[in-house]
């Protein structure tokens, strides 16, 4: 049970409150009981605090699926509630379950729940605070409902077959926006404008689910992404009157694209102007969509019309946010034509003129979640730093420099009021899942707003990370992060465990996380090691380019001078027992190890990419023709060159003892590349075990399988290295 700080009563409470307090008394007749109490009840005396320090443990895999997942803040426009989402994970439903909560941002008050159906996400408030809408599928297909701030129950305003996904609302208050994946070519052609034709989905649904063939035909690429087929749907742009007073209308009908991009936009990818007549959205309208990352902004009436495309340069440009006086559209790009992890830009539209200028060349770090003061003067945004993600501000005109307004934290997610006041963002660390904070705008008054996950957290010992520098390949400085099991005792000698980040252009955060969660892994009793190699983001553009076309190369050197000087640095960390683990990219340099050097006890590799010319049977190539420059045919050398499997008879010599996992529906990383890898292993005798998801793609998602993922990983590490 979540134990949440108390609201005083005898105080007039404003409408939004008093329609909060009459659903948390009716939740409580309906049997759901939010509990307040103060925080000396609670925390009682100082032996009481003493009892609780020693019944501290070290965090299992249980304690973690218990915790509560925040996300989605949304700060009102008056700047007095946050309103956000809390998912939970159900064992037994093996999913997780999400309502939306509300908290004041004054600091110290309540949380509350709003909604209970188990199904409900992504709030948006109306403009002037009294509606939320969200996303909720507790009627089956996700559809954009409706909750008054002043009193009733939530009612759908959407009723697709097709669903509802990425609702904004309009600043005039008149208009939601939302997307629809649909046939483009169900078009009603009786209506006064041209409109999607929802019937025909739902009756071209209906026979493709009861007809016995299921074969996939492709003509073209991308035929499939991450854990999906591409069988003819394209998300459209709808709107619909916010009142429900007429149908939805899809703004982009007829088009073969999807808006945003396929799993690679957000809901930041569309946006309404500030009167609320026209929407900026992003699409990737190349005809080969598997070699492009050439998204660009289009701009389409709400009223109806032809969409324009006011970018055109090869890179992509994305997050599209209409300055405030109405004059400006700011949005970040990437200038490098097929590169997925170029460095963004913000980037500044000039609506009267057509004119583009890049704010930001000479910072060098991506910036993201981009918004505007209401003065239009300022631009803030996060850009990742050094395992951190800072919240900047900038003036909005060129040679501008970003400045940390709010430094050496991990944040994300922000908002602002509509007086630009007040600030709203989830922060997060290796000790802390993700909670809502605010802020003042400069940065100031910093205040915590949730805990959701205290009565969780006050029983369990968490170490922080530490961080240091050491000498990578060519002398170049690389940072990493160590965990040090609960319990710690420096006297002792403890196994390492080596984590190895994916991308390969990411960077381990010092930001919680639920698949490769680093604190579990310390729990068991190993020093945890995370080195953020070459082509890792966050130390400037150069450092991520360095892995282009060196795989193995400057990155895997890197790996091992981290090691080396761990092993230095830390007399405590035991040299005969160490372990290498990695996803994706990581397990790509966990079978890199494998063919390269005897020196870990233990590998795991999921998700691997093993042999990188079977690796074409990716779906996005761009990937591939820009990490390995070229083709298979135009570059064989580099493909052979970086691949493990070219290497795969130096498993003999080094056998060391490899878990190899993967996900059927991953599409991302072909699961045929880790049964390549187990092949060659088991044709060699060395001892290894395979385990495939079949329901699971890239990443283990579900909280059955999570389970088994995490306890097999363990088991494996003690196996060999306890």
């Amino acid at each position: 049970m979540v134990l949440h700080r108390v609201i005083l009563h005898g105080t007039i409470l404003p409408a939004p409150l008093r329609f909060i307090a009459f659903h948390w008394r009716k939740n409580e007749m309906k049997g759901v009981i939010l509990q307040c109490v103060f925080a000396s009840a609670l925390l009682g005396s100082g032996p009481a605090n003493s009892a609780q320090e020693t019944a501290k443990h070290a965090i299992t895999f249980d304690d973690m699926i218990k915790l509560h997942r925040i996300a989605e803040p949304q700060v009102s426009p008056d700047g007095k509630w946050v309103a956000y989402t809390v998912s939970t994970p159900d064992m037994d439903a093996n999913r997780g379950v999400s309502d939306i909560w509300v908290v004041p941002t004054a600091g110290g008050g309540a949380a509350m729940q709003l909604t209970q159906s188990g199904h409900d996400s992504s709030p948006v408030w109306s403009p002037d605070g009294k509606t939320l809408a969200f996303l909720s599928s507790r009627s089956g297909e996700s559809q954009v409902y409706l909750l008054s701030m002043v009193g009733g129950e939530a009612h759908a305003l959407t009723k697709l077959s097709t669903g509802a996904e990425m609702v904004k609302w309009s600043p005039d208050g008149k208009t939601i926006a939302f997307t629809s994946s649909v046939y483009p070519d169900c078009v009603s052609r009786s209506a006064a404008a041209l409109n999607n034709d929802d019937d025909c989905n739902k009756k071209r649904d209906e026979e493709k689910e009861k007809n016995k063939v299921k074969a996939h035909v492709a003509e073209h690429l991308l035929y499939r992404h991450w854990t999906h087929w591409n069988e003819g749907k394209r998300s459209h742009l709808f709107v619909i009157p916010a009142d429900g007073s007429a149908a939805p209308r899809d703004l982009t009908t007829g088009a073969e694209y999807d808006v945003p991009p396929d799993e690679r936009g957000r809901p930041a990818d569309i946006n309404f102007s500030p009167d609320g007549r026209e929407i900026c959205f992003t699409a990737v309208v190349d005809k080969m969509e598997a070699i492009s990352t050439n998204a660009d902004l289009f701009i389409v009436p709400v009223a109806g019309g032809e969409a324009k495309r006011i970018t055109r340069q090869s890179g992509f440009d994305g997050n599209p946010v209409y300055s405030p006086d109405g004059k400006f559209i700011a949005y970040h790009a990437q200038l490098t034509a097929g590169y997925e992890a170029d460095r963004w830009r913000v980037m500044i539209y000039d609506r009267a003129a057509g004119r583009i200028e890049n704010l930001t060349e000479t910072f060098d770090r991506s910036a993201d979640e981009l918004a505007w003061s209401p003065d239009s003067k300022t631009i803030y945004l996060t850009a990742e730093n050094e395992t951190q993600k800072p919240i900047y501000a900038m003036a909005a005109r060129l040679g501008a420099q970003p400045k940390q307004i709010i430094s050496d934290t991990y944040n994300t997610a922000i908002s602002f009021s509509a007086d630009g006041k007040t600030l709203v963002f989830e922060r997060t660390s290796l000790t802390l899942p993700a909670e809502v904070f605010a802020a003042s705008s400069d940065g100031s008054n910093v205040r915590q707003l949730t805990d959701q996950n205290d009565s969780i957290l006050a029983g369990l010992e968490m170490n922080p990370p530490e961080t240091f520098w050491f000498d990578g390949a060519e002398a170049t400085k690389v940072q990493a992060m160590l965990l040090r099991p609960p319990k710690f005792d420096a006297t002792k000698k403890y196994p390492l465990l080596v984590l190895l980040h994916g991308g390969p252009q990411t960077m381990w955060s010092n930001a919680w996380g639920y698949r490769w969660n680093a604190q579990v892994f310390s729990a068991a009793g190993y020093v945890t090691l995370m080195i953020n190699r070459r082509g890792s983001t966050g130390y400037g553009q150069k450092f991520t380019d360095e892995i282009t076309n060196d795989w193995g190369g400057k990155a895997y050197v890197d790996v091992m001078n981290g090691v080396d000087y761990t092993l230095k640095k830390y007399p405590f960390v035991d040299s005969s027992r160490m372990a290498a683990a990695g996803g994706s990219y990581g397990g790509y340099m966990a079978d890199w190890i494998a063919t390269h050097t005897g020196r870990f006890k233990a590998i795991i590799s999921h998700a691997s990419v093993y042999d990188k010319v079977a690796m074409y049977a990716t779906e996005e190539l761009w990937f591939e023709e820009h990490d390995m420059q070229g083709t298979p045919w135009s570059n064989p050398e580099s493909y052979k060159k970086w691949a493990p499997v070219t290497y795969a008879g130096e498993l003999v010599k080094f056998k060391t003892p490899t878990l190899v996992i993967a996900g059927e529906r991953d599409y991302r990383v072909p699961y045929t590349q880790s049964l390549e890898f187990f092949n060659a292993l088991q044709r060699q005798g060395v001892p290894s075990k395979l385990v495939v998801f079949p329901d699971e793609g890239h990443w283990v998602l579900k909280p059955q399988n999570a389970r088994f993922w995490y306890k097999t990983f363990l088991d494996w590490l003690a196996a060999y290295l306890k």
